[in-house]
């Protein structure tokens, strides 16, 4: 008998106690894996669902969403629809291109974002010959022209407790205000962080004071051509092998051959040496 502490009450325990085995050979039998980006943790499969989810009366009409990634270098921006065949990318804009227009340093902060958005809508727009009739924003936050359903609440300078955007502080944002009032606080405070941290600003001669003018340029070079130019580069002639080139069977064969051929006469060798000693 077994009394509990707390409520004071009886039971019984039985003579013969069977534990069940939870995960069986069965219940492994029937796991399934994850799907791999989902184990990477690069594609959220439940937010892609409301995303690419069409309506069946709009008969296989394309649903576009647009899509950014970040990487160490690089910004990656793509209007992508779903189709049963797999994803069809209607058009895309990199940060990388963007030395093209002017913009050589700070490929991957808020600024350089704003640009390769801006960069995509209006290539889009000329893609499809609709860059006249729609302009977007040419004065302040210059748009690109584009209708994304996005919420304030993920640009920079909004503010939770009076649920508004301050539209001066994502201004600033923009024109890579942040950075400038960075590199003022470096010159003032630690001269050779600043010296280490802004070497690529100062090798082009960008200060703090020259920020806003040059995505000002920036933005106005996207608008003027924002068509994209095959590169330049040849491609490599000879790929990289990062494994072994798999061998033909007499390959093999004549591999064996000689290693065997070298195992005797290592042995004949050794043999030689020790009639020698005696």
């Amino acid at each position: 008998m077994l009394q509990d502490p707390i409520f004071a009450k009886e039971f019984v325990v039985p003579d013969h106690v069977f534990v069940k085995a939870h995960k069986s050979k069965a219940y492994f039998k029937r796991f399934q894996v994850k799907y791999k980006r989902r184990r990477e943790g690069k594609t959220d499969y439940r937010a892609r669902i409301r995303l690419i989810n069409q309506d069946k009366n709009k008969y296989n009409t394309p649903k576009y969403r647009f899509v950014v990634r970040f990487t160490n270098k690089d910004i990656v921006a793509q209007i992508i629809s779903s189709s049963i065949v797999g994803d069809l990318v209607l058009a895309s804009a990199f940060a990388h291109e963007l030395p093209r227009y002017g913009l050589e340093v700070g490929l991957t902060n808020y600024a350089a974002a704003y640009c390769t958005g801006l960069l995509l809508a209006r290539r889009v727009l000329k893609t499809l010959e609709m860059d006249e009739e729609y302009q977007g924003n040419v004065e302040g936050a210059l748009d690109g022209g584009l209708d994304v359903p996005h919420s304030d609440k993920r640009f920079a300078g909004f503010k939770k407790d009076e649920k508004q955007l301050d539209a001066d502080f994502h201004r600033n944002y923009i024109f890579g205000g942040h950075v400038a009032s960075y590199m003022r606080t470096l010159m003032e405070d630690e001269p050779e962080k600043y010296q280490t941290h802004f070497s690529d600003y100062i090798k082009r001669n960008v200060g703090p004071d020259d920020m806003e003018d040059l995505y000002k340029k920036v933005h106005a070079a996207i608008r003027a051509d924002p068509s994209t130019v095959k590169s330049t580069k040849e491609p490599p002639k000879e790929h990289k092998r990062y494994n072994l080139k798999k061998l033909t069977y007499e390959e093999r064969k004549a591999k064996l051959i000689d290693r065997l051929n070298a195992l005797n006469s290592a042995t004949a060798d050794v043999s030689d040496e020790d009639e020698d000693d005696e």
